[in-house]
């Protein structure tokens, strides 16, 4: 153990010596700049993965029957300066693969399995397991259960939260191991309900696959999408104690650049953006601003009348579409295409009015004319009326303030479906509108010719600045020369021409390859996670597939708790509309988090929510029973403060799910009762049910369980997910009579 930190130390300390070469490099061509970053990028990620993997650095040991030498298992992988075998075996590495699907009955070369806990550099508890049958026997041993490091496993699903998710990576079972290490090709859904560890497996599966795949996804990316901004911070750290930092991080309303959208509206607005179908009504919105003329314009072009009727705004609509598929990429066309049927107009009432009837304008009169046309006011306003330089944020704004747009385009909907989704354009944007902006985006498209142009003029200063500068010291020298003091050092005229020059000008982008991609709304990802994937509805699907063209996906979730309309129930539902069957499945079976005495009821609730699935078997009792107790209307939120108080004296979190209706007057008195510290990562919580998902707390306490049936678009699954948050205790208050699912329920007076 001492020799592994000690090598430790050794290869941060020169990862940091690295570090400071290549942050003191000066680079004698433009082209070096690249490589420095790089350097610099590679050893900043280096030494970050070094710091995140000293806490637990090792924690297993793998004595095989060939009596070789030990295999020590950690987070990363370490080698002695000339060895062929390492000291340490990195959790990811093939090598490692025993340490969680070795089995007494399959031992894979493995004769005892040890778990190594430490704390800081210290070795606190020691577990072996011996997976030699007949040794064991000899031993007065027993043969072991199903389960791997079952004492190290049960000891880290009884131990206290602390408001942030930990990593698995000790206590992986066989059936996450699988799921972990699957090919990367395609789309992998894994099934599981709650507390199966779906979401610590996709977190590891990422962290695999960057190690596996760490060239293409380095240039590529990975993407991992949440169900919401509070599930993000409760995941934050885990990829960083797994030595992964270049990963992006997103919920549905934030995977567009520079927006966050987080209003809430109705789930059966939500629904029905989240159709397929309105791709097509985007599609039409987009077509309806181009070129169309209700009447002919009329143009004044130096006190000559011409007018452009709906035949030309024809003309420039078939060949601007013809020139391209996106909008804004066809606005060139459609300029250029007005201006020439401007200008021969022009030219013919030029001829009529002042030449008298004769056309004697030639080759050069006329491309004068086309100029002067291109020039006027008059002539860019048509432009801007034919083919408009449109937004995404405004094509919708001005799509959903609009009842007769939306009657227009949308005729697949019925009058109450437009109506819903009928707002004025002062509302703000919510998560369901995202896919919809991404889906107007991809028929935009960008027009990149003034940004060129501009590029071009910038560059061009850039290079006149550096011929001066290497003019004044050419000049310089010649000075020294006349008056005999010519100096013999190198200038920078003698290794860079202008062009050199100007390139070491332009600023080099220094941000990671997760920088660059989060804020690069056409990025595509190398692999894209998806945490709590039941709930995204097919326009949702739509966006992600677009960011991942190579279809390697892993996708998360379990049908028997979707909570949205637009939400599935069932994976091929959702996926076949976009893959057919180019997607498999793997279920996850047993309940890790959720104790045996709160699931025996929660199994009730999952039969009312008529959803396929069974309940996971739990691993762990804890003899603690679930409880319900009766409270006065009036009573129910100091009720329930009074209860947060009792549960927060608990060891652990503690986490208060009530009905939206009740949200603010709950919060209100349990944050007047339990004010505690903002800033503290297991401060107790007051959460709707949608905000619970893909979290657990130590303690759970439900506020009026009938309130969230009832509220809730698909309400059982609603309860089934506040009911399956708790790891140790949980509680319900219930102002009237209570559902008859939840009869398990211990009551108190």
């Amino acid at each position: 153990m001492t020799a592994l930190f000690h090598r430790l130390d050794e290869v941060r300390a020169r990862s940091v010596g690295r570090l400071a070469d290549a942050l003191a490099l000066v680079p004698h061509n433009p082209q070096a700049v690249g490589e420095r970053e790089a350097a610099v990028e590679l050893h900043s990620r280096r030494i970050v993965a070094l710091d995140a993997a000293e806490s637990g650095l090792v924690f297993g040991r793998l004595d095989r029957h060939d009596a070789g030498t030990p295999r020590y298992i950690g987070r990363i992988g370490l080698f002695a300066d000339g060895a062929d075998e390492p000291l340490l075996v990195d959790w990811r590495a093939p090598a490692a693969q025993p340490f969680y699907t070795a089995t007494a009955l399959h031992d894979q070369g493995v004769r005892r399995r040890r778990h190594i806990r430490t704390r800081g550099r210290t070795v606190v508890s020691v577990a072996d397991e011996t997976l030699d049958i007949s040794a064991a026997a000899a031993e007065g041993g027993t043969e072991r259960g199903g389960l791997a490091g079952e004492s190290v496993l049960l000891a880290a699903l009884n131990a206290s939260r602390t408001g942030r998710m930990t990593d698995i990576v000790r206590t992986i079972q066989a059936e996450q191991d699988r799921i972990i290490r699957a090919d990367v090709r395609g789309v992998l859904v894994v099934q599981g309900g709650p507390g199966t560890g779906k979401t610590a497996v996709a977190l590891h599966r990422a962290a695999y696959l960057l190690y596996t795949h760490r060239e293409r996804l380095a240039r590529s990316g990975l993407l991992v999408v949440g169900p919401s901004p509070t599930f993000l911070t409760y995941i934050a750290d885990v990829l960083p104690s797994l030595g992964e930092t270049g990963v992006v991080l997103a919920h549905l309303g934030g995977l567009r650049p520079g927006l966050q959208a987080h209003a809430w509206e109705a789930p059966e607005v939500a629904e029905v953006k989240g159709r397929l179908a309105m791709a097509d009504v985007v599609a039409a919105v987009v077509k309806r601003r181009q070129a169309v003329l209700d009447r002919p314009a009329e143009l004044t072009i130096d006190g000559i009348p011409v007018r452009f009727t709906k035949a030309d705004a024809a003309r420039v609509r078939s060949r601007a579409r013809a020139a391209s598929r996106v909008h804004n990429e066809a606005r060139p066309a459609a300029a250029r295409t007005v201006i020439e049927l401007v200008a021969r107009k022009y030219a013919d009432k030029l001829g009529e009015n002042v030449l008298g009837g004769a056309n004697l304008l030639d080759r050069e009169d006329v491309a004068a004319l086309r100029r002067e046309v291109a020039a006027e006011p008059a002539v860019h306003a048509l432009v801007d009326r034919l083919w408009p330089r449109l937004t995404a944020e405004r094509v919708l704004r001005d799509l959903f303030a609009s009842r007769a747009q939306l009657d227009a385009v949308a005729t697949g909907l019925t009058e109450a479906e437009r109506e819903l989704l009928h707002r004025p354009p002062s509302a703000p944007w919510t998560p369901a509108d995202v896919p919809l902006l991404e889906e107007v985006d991809e028929l935009l498209g960008i027009d990149e010719s003034a940004a060129r142009r501009a590029e071009e003029r910038q560059r061009q200063r850039r290079l006149r600045d550096a011929q001066e500068t290497l003019d004044m010291l050419h000049g310089s020298r010649s000075m020294d020369a006349e008056t005999e003091d010519e100096s013999e050092e190198l200038l920078a005229g003698d290794l860079l021409d202008a062009e050199g020059l100007a390139q070491r000008q332009e600023e080099a982008d220094h941000r990671s390859t997760a920088e660059r991609a989060a804020a690069d709304r056409t990025w595509t990802y190398g692999h894209i996670i998806v945490d709590e994937a039941q709930e995204l509805s097919a326009m949702a699907w739509r966006l992600l597939l677009r960011r991942c063209p190579t279809r390697s996906m892993t996708v998360v979730g379990d049908v028997a708790q979707t909570s949205t309309l637009a939400g599935a129930t069932s994976w091929a539902e959702v996926l076949e509309p976009h893959l057919g069957r180019a997607w498999q499945l793997e279920e996850l079976t047993v309940n890790y988090r959720t104790p045996a005495e709160i699931m025996a009821v929660a199994a009730e609730v999952l039969a009312a929510t008529g959803a396929p699935a069974s309940a996971a078997t739990s691993v762990r009792s804890t003899g603690v029973q679930p409880w319900a107790q009766r409270v006065g209307e009036d009573a129910l939120a100091g009720a329930a403060a009074e209860a947060a108080l009792e549960l927060d004296k608990e060891e652990g979190t503690l986490g208060v799910l009530v009905p939206h209706s009740r949200l603010d007057a709950v919060s209100a008195a349990v944050t007047a009762r339990l004010p505690g510290d903002p800033d503290r990562a297991d401060a107790p919580v007051v959460l709707p049910p949608e905000g619970a998902k893909g979290l657990e707390f130590d303690s759970v306490l439900v506020v009026d369980p009938a309130a969230i049936v009832a509220e809730g678009v698909r309400g059982w699954n609603d309860l089934y997910v506040v009911l399956t948050r708790a790891t140790q205790r949980l509680g319900v208050l219930h102002p009237g009579g209570l559902p008859a699912e939840l009869s398990g329920l211990e009551q108190r007076s």
